[in-house]
Formats: C-alpha cells, structure tokens, sequence
C-alpha cells in the first residue's frame, strides 16, 4: 500500500496538470499496479506452524534496486525437462488403501493425485513388479513347485497385484490419467536364480531371456488392465542382497542382460517402456556409468536411476557429463519412523528436491506413499519395519508426514513438462527454479542458515523480497 501511494504521488507531480488530480491518481494506480508481477507463496516452517500453506501476502514484483542477497532466476540457460514428483507405491501402501471406505479413500487420492485447488499433484510413481520388500509377503508372477521351471511362462500371472495395486492404479488413473508410472523387480522368480531364495541370489545367465520375456510380459499385462508402464529399472538395489525379496545383480552381469536380452526382447516386443540401469546409491557412480560405455548396451538405455543412502549426490552430475545424451532419474529414499519432522523434511528438500533436480535428475521419488502405524505390511526376513509412509493410514484415518509436505512443494507447481532453468546458489538458501509448460515460473528455496534469512528474487530486471525462517521451506510461483 505504501509502495502505492508513493507512486500515486509520484504519478499526480508529473500529470495532474493535464489530467487533474483524481483522474491522475487512478492512471497511475493502474499503471503501477500493472507493472508489478504478483505470485503465490506456499510456506512450510520445520515448527509445523505453516504445513505448505498459501500465504496471504502475495509475492510482488517491482523495478526496485535490491536490498538484500538476490537469487537470480533466468530462463535464458535451460536444463532437464521434468517428468515429475511423487512416491513408490508399494503393495502394502495398496492394501491399505484398498480397505479404506470407498468414499474416504477417493477423497484421499484425489488429495494426493489431483493438481487443483487443495491437492498436492503427485505425478510420478514407482511400482514393484512382483513384491518389495513393503508387501504383506514374497511372490513373483510366476511361483512354481521347487525344482521346476516354467521356461514358456505359462503360469505367469499378476497375482496378488489384481487384489490390490491395479484397482488403486485404475482409480489414481481416473483422476490423473497422464501420470507416469516407472517399474523395478526386487527379484526374479527363485526359480531363476543360482540360490533358489527370494534373497540373494544372482540371475542365472540360461534364464537371461525367459526373464526378459518375463517382464515384458509384466508390461504388456498392466497394459490390458489400462497401466502404462513408461519406464523400468533393470533391478531394484542390485548391490543389497539383503531385503526380502531382493537380487545381486553386478554391473557387468547387468550390461550383459540388456545388451543380450532384455534390449532385444523389449524391441522385439514393439515395448516403448524405457530401460533405465543401476538403481542404486550414489557412492557408485562407475557402475552406470561402465554399462553405458559399451555402445551396444547403451543403444537400448533410456538412464539411470539413484538412491541416496550413501555418497553424495552430485554422483549425478558424474555421469551426466560421462553420458550427456542420457537421462538421470531419482528413484528412492525413505524416511525413518518414527519421523523427525525438523530433520527429514529439511534434509530431502534440500539433497532431493533442490539438490537431484540440480544435478540433473528429471524426476524425485520418495519412498512408500503409505503405511500403518506400526510401519506394516512388510515381509519378514529383510522387510523394512521402520519405513515411515508419505501417509500413515489406520483404518480410514490418515496423518501426512514429512514425506507428503516434501513432494507437495515440488509436484503442485513443477507439472510434467517443465525445464529447470538457472538461478544462483546462496550458501544459506539452496534453490531451484523451473519454468512450466504454461509460462509459470516456480523457484523452491530453503533457509538452511540458523537465522532468518531476508532475501531477494531477482527475474528479468525485477525484483520481489522474500523472508524464511530458519529450516522453512518457500516455494515462490508467478508469471
């Protein structure tokens, strides 16, 4: 209002000869008006008194000279383009949705997928082909009698996923039918494995192509239930053998299965699933990197894919530049139960959402959406029971935790399509900017610093003034 008035005055010194006083206030009020860009702010302080919330005070643009530090953001150097943000949806994050109330559960999808008015816009997910180490129990699609194998795949089914996953699938659908939806196994069927457990293990090389039949089999049947597969990783954590179901899976054993079988089988297939390597943490960056250095694997490779449980993430980066032609993707990372709100959401904003995306990640993907209160359904022998949901669900009760926040600052506003665009780092306000498909622009910054930070964002000769507590979290949207 003031800023207003000044100019009001300002515009009445210079026309109120030619135009009178009234008539020239009102044009200057207009003009100035005009000229300012107005944008939203959605604020998320660690003490929870803000849980992405929409501030009332606009974010308002003015041809003024900046006070404070400025994070510049432009449009004229381009990065990735973003396929989205989201959650794994696991079997056990299913079937606590499956047994909602039809009501309740609709309401919380539309919550969780729709991206208008109070909904976050999840629009990227993970699911297992076959179970993870979050469902109730170990199954594959094609689980025979010990000592035989099924090398036509006859007995292949989708199994305890129809119960489950493809009817939730078929109604996030409904709401968001452009989703992406990326596949990992955590196994081959142990019939197919040198040990014969749903741990461990390696894949036999005599089973190399009825594998890879296998999962384009698992692609073609979500396809006839109305799933989409857009892309599959060759193998959930390839160097972990210790979940419940899981696979050992050494990089030149992986080179060697896509090269030889699954690139071929895929393209014989007609597939346009996208194959994307390695799945796994950042503190080895030369296994992706080794595969996509023998041309005849690399020609079937669409990526690879990063978890963040160990090294750092601007292993990314590495590759990127080893591999410019290649896509990165960010596929996993969980959060601990029973949740630090102040820790988690301060640490997978900052390392995920701003530092994957800035190392050339085209999507973030926290793990599982749901679980109970006692971090259940899992398997045992290796199930991960401290994994704390995105959601927790009791019954037809939820509570949204750090996760959900994390993926709401992101996926509400940077939709599928957008380009992450430049903006200067700040050593106490990491950043990330995008511009989206319909000419928004979206900067997310957090105040890491133990201090409250005043700041300025600078766009195309503008400037707008913004302040953060320390650990919040403002994502800054205007056109």
């Amino acid at each position: 209002m003031n800023y207003l008035k000044t100019i009001a005055g300002q515009c009445f010194r210079s026309v109120s000869l030619k135009y009178g006083v009234i008539s020239g206030v009102l044009i200057l009020c207009s003009i100035a008006a005009s000229a300012q860009k107005k944008g939203e702010v959605w604020l998320t302080n660690n003490d929870k008194s803000a849980l992405f919330a929409r501030q009332t005070q606009p974010l308002a643009f003015a041809k003024t000279a900046a006070k404070d530090s400025v994070i510049e953001v432009s449009d004229k150097q381009s990065y990735q383009t973003i396929d989205g943000f989201g959650f794994c949806l696991t079997g056990g994050s299913a079937q606590l949705l499956i047994k909602m109330n039809p009501a309740k559960r609709a309401a919380l999808l539309k919550e969780l997928f729709a991206w208008n008015d109070n909904n976050i816009g999840i629009s990227y997910l993970r699911l297992t082909v076959g179970a993870s180490d979050l469902n109730e129990s170990v199954f594959s699609y094609d689980d025979i009698p010990k000592g035989e194998a099924d090398m036509d795949l006859a007995q292949f089914n989708l199994g305890p996923d129809k119960k489950d996953i493809i009817p939730v699938m078929k109604e996030i659908l409904k709401i968001n039918p452009k989703i992406k939806i990326l596949a990992s196994p955590w196994s081959a069927p142990v019939w197919m494995k040198d040990n014969g457990d749903t741990r461990d293990g390696s894949l036999k090389p005599e089973y190399f192509d009825v594998y890879a039949r296998y999962l384009v089999k698992y692609v073609q049947s979500m396809k006839a239930n109305g799933i989409d597969i857009d892309a599959m990783t060759v193998q959930n954590e390839p160097l972990h053998p210790g979940n419940n179901p899981s696979m050992l899976m050494l990089a030149a054993d992986q080179g060697s299965f896509v090269k030889t079988s699954l690139g071929p089988t895929f393209e014989k297939a007609g597939l346009k699933t996208k194959i994307i390597i390695y799945d796994h943490n950042c503190d080895k960056p030369e296994y992706p990197i080794s595969i996509l250095n023998d041309p005849e694997a690399k020609k079937y490779i669409d990526g690879s894919a990063f978890h963040f449980y160990a090294g750092k993430i601007e292993a990314l980066s590495l590759v990127h530049d080893a591999h410019p032609d290649k896509a990165l993707y960010f596929t996993e990372q969980w959060m601990g139960a029973p949740g630090n709100f102040r820790r988690d959401f301060s640490q997978h904003i900052t390392k995920l959402t701003i530092g994957a995306t800035r190392n050339w990640s085209r999507n973030v993907i926290e793990w599982n959406l749901a679980a109970d209160p006692n971090n259940k359904p899992h398997t045992d022998r290796g199930g991960c029971d401290r994994c704390l949901g995105g959601v927790t669900i009791y019954k037809d009760s939820v509570t949204r935790n750090p996760a959900y926040y994390v993926v709401a600052h992101a996926a509400k506003f940077v939709r599928p399509g957008s380009i992450r665009i430049a903006s200067n780092l700040l050593s106490a306000l990491p950043n990330v900017a995008f511009k989206t498909p319909d000419n928004k622009y979206v900067l997310i910054v957090i105040n890491s610093s133990p201090n409250a930070q005043q700041f300025n964002i600078g766009f195309k000769g503008s400037n707008a003034t913004a302040k953060l507590n320390s650990g919040s979290v403002g994502t800054y949207v205007w056109q």
